[in-house]
């Protein structure tokens, strides 16, 4: 590491969920207020370019709780659980001393739901929600999320999705849930422990999550003066690539009024700056008890929300605002303050990055076996090496193949691989410096041609071949079916 430590730093690692950044002040929005993000902006480092390693929760998390990309950790969807034998940050980080704790969300599925905090302070409504709360997410009776096996093809929702047309002011379960999970965050904070120990608190916040419903004085923040419609040009949805037109298929986009969506992206506003109010009270008790100085703050998200844009909600695409995610990293001890990169990261770098800034042995290092990079060299020197890639999975529902995302420089390439029925495999090349909207597909362009195979090649060499990757996941849809038949209830993934 590059940076003088006397002592180890303390963590909070905040984790929203489906938080895309550009509907942030801190990433340049005109009206979407996020004081408290824009004050951790000037107090250390914003990464511009930041991307999940996978546009859906479980994934996602669990990438990046284990470092490892997706097809590495085997973290296929939302109802794959992670085996207790895999060496998370939070187990490297109790083993050099530290005190590590979740208060809320992480997603885990299974029967363990810890995998190295030492204690969960409040419920995971997604991952172990109350009983009375599963039939609004879309739970199995057992507590786990839908299997859609990829030899039924793509299916076809019956009806639009709800959460558009139920926008509004209100509250709801997860509203209830983010004020627990910050109260206990508060208390673990005031404990007189945490002037003693080393610690690591993670807070996994719901918001800004779907439902778009969100308590007042926030929806009325937004609506009806700051309420807007998507941006996309004449012509658009009726020419999309493949792989959108399959999860619009899935989900159901279709048919919304223009008031509707104004009413939902207006809530998801307000589920922002209820968000950023959240994260202020955790970085005013950190000031309180006078641990803000020595701690490491992150704040990210597991993935973006789609918002109409492109004619899609929700996540499971790679379009930026499903698969940019926020990447606010702040030590003001050690760590330069009012810095931002634009160089392209991802949330496997942010995991090397905890493990580099805690001083975490390079015996245990290796033992994770790391797909990222510390970013602790680019934070501190102009001259870092770090490689300045995103590589990004989605091989799970809303699809039927295997789907991956690299970008590199301005360029971003996405790869759907052929599907089981002789389709041919498509790809997308876009250049976000000329087109950031992300509306004019560059593959099979002549002038673009060794951009494309470069990226192109670089998917296939972290991938291998991809039909053995195709047949892992069916071979593990078929085997947790198969359980899921015999243990009904009581299957717990």
């Amino acid at each position: 590491m590059s940076v003088s430590i006397n002592e180890k730093p303390n963590f909070l690692v905040i984790m929203s969920d489906e938080h895309a950044p550009m509907w942030s002040s801190t990433y340049g929005h005109r009206f979407v207020k996020t004081p408290n993000m824009d004050r951790l902006a000037k107090e250390g480092n914003v990464f511009d370019s930041a991307y999940c390693n996978a546009p859906l929760c479980v994934p996602s998390r669990l990438s990046f709780m284990t470092g490892k990309q997706v097809s590495n950790c085997e973290g296929w969807d939302n109802a794959t659980p992670l085996p207790s034998d895999v060496i998370t940050w939070p187990y490297a980080l109790r083993s050099a001393g530290y005190d590590c704790a979740l208060s809320g969300k992480m997603h885990l599925i299974g029967p363990d739901r810890l995998h190295g905090f030492g204690d969960q302070l409040a419920h995971d409504p997604h991952g172990d929600p109350p009983e009375d709360d599963r039939a609004s997410l879309n739970l199995d009776p057992g507590g786990g999320h839908p299997i859609f096996p990829w030899e039924d093809g793509v299916p076809t929702a019956s009806e639009p999705w709800a959460s558009v047309q139920e926008a509004g002011a209100g509250t709801t379960p997860m509203i209830d849930a983010d004020n627990l999970i910050e109260e206990r965050a508060v208390e673990y904070l005031q404990s007189e422990d945490r002037k003693t120990n080393p610690w690591a608190l993670c807070v996994g916040f719901v918001a800004p999550h779907f439902p778009f419903v969100v308590p007042e004085p926030y929806f009325s923040m937004y609506y009806p003066e700051h309420a807007d419609l998507p941006m996309n040009p004449q012509g658009h949805l009726e020419n999309l690539p493949d792989a959108a037109r399959r999860t619009r298929q899935a989900l159901n986009f279709d048919g919304y009024s223009e008031d509707e969506i104004r009413r939902a992206r207006a809530a998801y506003y307000g589920l922002i700056t209820f968000l950023d109010d959240k994260i202020g009270r955790l970085l005013q008790t950190l000031e309180d008890q006078d641990l803000f100085e020595n701690t490491v703050v992150i704040y990210t998200s597991d993935h973006g929300e789609s918002l109409g844009e492109h004619g899609l909600w929700r996540k499971m695409n790679f379009y930026e605002q499903s698969v940019r995610v926020p990447l606010q990293i702040s030590w003001p001890k050690v760590l330069p303050c009012e810095t931002r990169h634009n160089v392209p990261v991802s949330l496997v770098d942010a995991t090397a990055t905890i493990l580099d800034l805690a001083g975490i042995s390079p015996e245990v290092i290796r033992l994770m076996e790391l797909d990222g990079e510390s970013l602790v060299p680019l934070m501190t020197s102009k001259d870092s090496s770090v490689r300045g890639e995103a590589f990004s999975e989605h091989l799970a529902h809303g699809t039927d193949r295997p789907r991956a995302m690299i970008r590199k420089g301005s360029f971003k390439l996405c790869y759907s691989h052929g599907g089981s029925v002789g389709e041919s495999s498509d790809v997308e090349l876009y250049d976000l410096k000329n087109d950031p909207g992300e509306f004019e597909n560059l593959a099979g362009q002549t002038k673009y041609g060794s951009q494309e195979r470069q990226l192109l090649d670089n998917i296939l060499e972290r991938w291998g071949n991809p039909k053995i990757l195709d047949q892992k996941i069916r071979s593990s849809q078929k085997s947790r079916l198969l359980i899921r038949d015999v243990l009904g209830d009581k299957a717990i993934f």
